[in-house]
């Protein structure tokens, strides 16, 4: 995570009590887990807290290379290749050195991640700290008498393999749509762009579920654009600064 999120990357440490955090790069952290009795650990929670996205099926194949190692299958050829053939059907698959050094292994089949239904809104709260974005867009339009239009947005970004999550997305909220950017195919994005629908639903939601970590300041500033809009500030030279400046130090922009 970035550099701003150590706090959040400490606070996971403490509540799972293993795993260490490094530096990865000038503005980035990286907490990481190594040791199988420490994964066990890692193991045990997501039992517990299953994930919902695609990333549950290179989950389940993880566990089973674990137990692998667990049981020294590691240590013979046969269970290496076992291994690596775990490892061909995770993420992006085997780099081209680990094809060329293993050329007969056969992929395991990967396990299919079919009920992608959000139950635990805590789960969308935690899902939305890491993936999620609250937008203040600002568009010229002669309509206003400031030459601007203000529109807030909450968005939510996967890989289109989620797409069917994404999509439960507008049954949970009532509200809402999906849409593939134009310039990214591979990705879907979740919006919401109606401001009674924010308004009403995202921003109570979010004050019940907090969100954690730096998003959590992003989130407090689209509240404030959020209440300027309310009470039409929006509309004069003098509130259209004080938007412009909250949405100077968000997201990127924060110090």
């Amino acid at each position: 995570m970035h550099k701003k999120d150590k706090a959040l990357l400490e606070q996971i440490q403490n509540s799972i009590g293993v795993g260490n955090i490094y530096p990865n790069g000038p503005e980035a952290l990286l907490f990481q887990v190594f040791s199988v009795k420490d994964l066990k650990v890692v193991l045990n929670h997501f039992e517990k807290y299953p994930l919902k996205t695609q990333k549950f099926a290179d989950y389940k194949l993880f566990k089973q290379a674990v137990e692998l190692i667990e049981q020294k299958e590691n240590l013979t050829e046969e269970g290496l290749a076992k291994i690596v053939g775990i490892k061909a059907s995770m993420n992006l698959g085997l780099s081209e050195k680990l094809k060329v050094a293993f050329p007969f292994i056969t992929p395991v089949q990967r396990p299919k991640v079919e009920d992608q239904k959000i139950e635990d809104p805590n789960w969308l709260a935690g899902f939305t700290s890491g993936e999620g974005c609250f937008l203040v867009n600002l568009a010229k339009n002669s309509k206003y008498n400031t030459g601007f239009l203000v529109q807030l947005e909450f968005k939510l970004t996967q890989h289109f393999r989620d797409v069917k999550l994404m999509e439960s997305l507008i049954k949970f909220w009532d509200c809402g749509n999906c849409s593939q950017p134009l310039d990214y195919h591979s990705n879907v994005d979740f919006r919401i762009q109606k401001f009674s629908d924010l308004n009403d639903k995202v921003i109570p939601f979010f004050v019940k579920y907090p969100i954690l970590g730096v998003k959590s300041k992003d989130f407090a500033d689209f509240c404030k654009v959020a209440e300027l809009i309310q009470n039409k500030a929006h509309l004069t030279t003098e509130g259209l600064n004080q938007i412009r400046q909250i949405k100077a130090g968000m997201n990127t922009g924060r110090k």
